[in-house]
C-alpha cells in the first residue's frame, strides 16, 4: 500500500507513530510524510529561521532511517489555521502521495496545531477526489482510510487497533533520537526526556495489548473511508 503519515511538527511522526511506519516499511509499503509547520517556534535560545532549517534537517534524517519519503508544507508553527488556502495546500499534498491509508491527529488532541492539522488532513482527504477542485496535481481516484493516531501521553484517548512495535521500538527511538533540537527543547519548556516519554507510552500501550510495546490508533469511522480488511500492519 501507499501509506502517508502527515504531522504538524517536525517530529510527531516520529513521537506517535514511527513504530508503526517502520513495520509498513518492513512488509513493503510505500511511505510518505507530510510535515505541516516549520517547527520554528521550538527552541529557547536558536531563532526561528536558523531552527527551521535544523529541523527540515532532523525530519529528513528520520524519514531517511525508513525510507520514506517527505515533503514540508512550512506552515508557521503555532499558528496552523484551517482555511480555504490551506486546504487547497493539503489537497495537492495527498493527491501527490496518492495514499491508501492516512494516518494523522486526533480531532481532540491537545495541540491547537494537532488539532487544524487533523481537520484539514480530514476535510482534504475527501476533496482531493473531487475533480473540479483545482490544484498542481490531479485528482485522486479513491478516498483513503484514515486513522488517528495517539495523543501525546494518550492522554484523553482510546485506541481501537494496537500496532505490536516490539520489533521496531529500536527504529523509533532512533528517528526520534535525529530530533536533537527537541530533546533539549522538551526538557527546559515541559522537563520531558522524549526517549523516555515514548519508552513508557509503548510499553503501557503495550500492556493494554499484550506486547511489550505498541502504538494505538482509532479509525475515522465514516462512510466512505471504512474497509473490510485491516490496514495497519
Amino acid at each position: 500500500m501507499k501509506v502517508l503519515a502527515v504531522g504538524a511538527h517536525p517530529d510527531d511522526i516520529e513521537i506517535l507513530c514511527a513504530g508503526t511506519l517502520a513495520k509498513c516499511a518492513a512488509r513493503g509499503d510505500q511511505l510518505h510524510i507530510v510535515v505541516v509547520t516549520d517547527g520554528a517556534a521550538g527552541h529557547k535560545v536558536i531563532p526561528p529561521p536558523q531552527l527551521a532549517e535544523i529541523r527540515k534537517r532532523e525530519a529528513s534524517a528520520a524519514a531517511a532511517l525508513i525510507g520514506a519519503q517527505i515533503a514540508f508544507l512550512a506552515e508557521p508553527d503555532e499558528l496552523l489555521f484551517e482555511d480555504e488556502r490551506t486546504r487547497l495546500m493539503m489537497i495537492d499534498a495527498l493527491r501527490v502521495a496518492d495514499p491508501d491509508l492516512i494516518i494523522t491527529h486526533g480531532p481532540e488532541d491537545y495541540h491547537p496545531d494537532h488539532v487544524h492539522c487533523s481537520r484539514l488532513v480530514f476535510g482534504a482527504s475527501f476533496v482531493s477526489s473531487v475533480p473540479n477542485i483545482k490544484t498542481d496535481h490531479p485528482a485522486q481516484e479513491k478516498i483513503a482510510a484514515l486513522y488517528y493516531m495517539d495523543a501525546l501521553a494518550g492522554a484523553g484517548f482510546l485506541p481501537e487497533e494496537y500496532v505490536d512495535i516490539t520489533e521496531t521500538f529500536a527504529t523509533k527511538r532512533d528517528m526520534l533520537s535525529q530530533h536533537q533540537s527537541q530533546l533539549t527543547w522538551l526538557k527546559e519548556h515541559d522537563n520531558i526526556d522524549i526517549l523516555e516519554f515514548v519508552e513508557t507510552v509503548a510499553h503501557f500501550r503495550g500492556l493494554q495489548c499484550g506486547v511489550q510495546y505498541a502504538e494505538g490508533f482509532r479509525a475515522a469511522h465514516l462512510w466512505p473511508r471504512q474497509k473490510t480488511q485491516r490496514l495497519l500492519p
